[in-house]
């Protein structure tokens, strides 16, 4: 088997692709790479995006039986400052005889093209294993596999705040309006993965309600909404 490292979300897409390369044989992931934002306010570091609490994702990591690599980010960091952090974190593992990296994207062409090009300067390779697979079909089998997850942030410009907090199973998958992705490939919703096959108990967690939080982008004022965690569960 060849060694890889993962690149973590704690979200159904890169749960399913860590799901797909154990149940290849053809991988031999050492571990999950997670970056943190850090908070200045003295609340817990959150995965970026996701908002996810540290606490959550290490247990996470454990459940699976795979150590967690966490690279943490000042708030909105330069690109530069990004990359120098991601190089630095590749280099470790280089050091270790490394120089695979799988990834969870689906369709987003943009963004495979920035992860090989960044990675093959650093002497790596990139592989997708979901790569332009049907996403309503993906979703399905998340479900089916008996994994599951909650909805843990909303873009609220493509969904109500309402789906914020839900499980994502087949019910939250029938209620989307057309126009939004399944596996939310555009940005319109995010998730944590509590349980599943790979899973060697479920992550306990509790929640409070939605917080909206609103950005200003280009001149526009847009809402984000985002699950609460109490800080134990």
């Amino acid at each position: 088997m060849v060694p890889a490292i993962l690149n973590w979300s704690g979200g159904k897409d890169s749960c399913l692709a860590l799901y797909d390369a154990k149940q290849s044989g053809d991988w031999d992931v050492r571990a999950l790479l997670t970056t943190f934002q850090e908070d200045s306010s003295g609340q817990e570091d959150r995965v970026s995006h996701h908002e996810v609490p540290a606490h959550l994702m290490k247990a996470q990591a454990a459940s699976l039986g795979l150590p967690l690599d966490e690279i943490y980010l000042p708030d909105q960091p330069a690109n530069d400052h990004y990359e120098g952090l991601m190089r630095r974190a590749l280099n470790l593992w280089t050091d270790r005889g490394i120089r695979n990296a799988i990834f969870g994207d689906i369709f987003l062409q943009d963004l495979r093209t920035y992860r090989e090009q960044k990675l093959s300067m650093a002497g790596w390779t990139a592989h997708f294993p979901l790569w332009q697979q049907n996403t309503r079909d993906l979703a399905h089998r998340f479900i089916d596999l008996g994994f599951r997850a909650k909805v843990v942030s909303v873009d609220g410009q493509k969904l109500h705040r309402d789906y914020c907090g839900r499980e994502f199973d087949r019910d939250f998958l029938n209620d989307l309006p057309a126009e939004a992705d399944p596996c939310g490939e555009y940005g319109e919703f995010h998730t944590f993965v509590y349980d599943g096959p790979i899973f060697s108990a479920p992550v306990p967690f509790a929640t409070q309600p939605a917080a909206t939080r609103t950005y200003q982008m280009e001149g526009r004022a847009l809402d984000f909404h985002f699950l609460r965690f109490h800080p134990t569960a």
